[in-house]
């Protein structure tokens, strides 16, 4: 009995000293979860802290790019500006001076074109007393430069272009030959003819079946008519002219020099 007693005490003891570890064990658990759970918080929360921090990071960085890249714009414009200013002065300078030589173009027009209406009158007046070739067409370019001279929409500089255009017209007629076909009254009747030119200098005609020739006299201003001898002479001016032929020398009738005098 007292053994067992004893077995028994022992037994409680035991299970009290276990209940007592359990406790205890129960006991520190507790606050270990507290602080592995306010650890856990903690790392969380640094975690968010870290990404923040990257984030404030990249938009400082951003932020610092386009600070730099606006530095860069406003350099830019100014250098820009400085330039423009320079330009605008420049046209400004010029501007002027266009404006300067407006004003001198006006005053100048009031004398310019009295002087072209005479020069065209004595391109007019040169064409009536010289060597009757082309008659026609010259006449109509002289007629189309008093046209033009009474319209608003050619300028000064281009009307004075064209009647030096006709004046050089007219001065290379007296350095080159022609040959071309009209008609020509011949004794009241209107003939088809082939004229040559040679220069200022003679003006024939040849009927197209070659009986009939003639050469213009400047002196008497009026046709003469030249005999068969000249025939072959004019055919071969005509080809001369028309670059059908070589050219070679061409005997046709010239009018006699004259001197100083006036005496041939």
């Amino acid at each position: 009995m007292s053994h067992m007693r004893s077995g028994w005490v022992a037994t409680g003891a035991f299970a009290a000293c276990c209940a007592a570890i359990v406790s205890w064990t129960s006991a520190r658990a507790e606050p270990l979860g507290d602080s592995m759970a306010l650890r856990s918080r903690a790392n969380a929360e640094a975690g968010t802290a870290q990404q923040q921090i990257d984030a404030l990071s990249d938009e400082t960085e951003d932020l610092l790019t386009r600070y730099r890249v606006t530095l860069r714009q406003e350099e830019s414009m100014r250098t820009y500006n400085r330039q423009m200013d320079k330009l605008v002065a420049a046209q400004q300078v010029e501007l002027d001076s266009l404006r300067d030589q407006l004003d001198r173009i006006a005053l100048v027009s009031r004398d310019v074109t009295p002087l072209m209406l005479r020069m065209i009158d004595a391109l007019d007046a040169f064409v009536q007393l010289d060597v009757p070739f082309l008659k026609t067409e010259r006449t109509e370019r002289i007629a189309a430069l008093r046209e033009m001279m009474d319209r608003a929409d050619v300028t000064e500089a281009e009307k004075y272009r064209r009647i030096m255009e006709a004046y050089q017209v007219e001065n290379e007629f007296g350095r080159t030959i022609e040959a071309y076909r009209s008609t020509l009254d011949l004794d009241g009747r209107e003939a088809t003819v082939d004229f040559l030119r040679v220069g200022r200098i003679a003006l024939v005609y040849q009927t197209l079946d070659e009986l009939e020739a003639g050469v213009w006299n400047q002196e008497t201003r009026n046709w003469q008519p030249l005999d068969s001898g000249y025939r072959s002479a004019i055919r071969q001016g005509l080809r001369v002219a028309r670059k059908q032929a070589a050219p070679d020398l061409i005997q046709l009738p010239l009018p006699s020099p004259i001197d100083s005098e006036g005496a041939r």
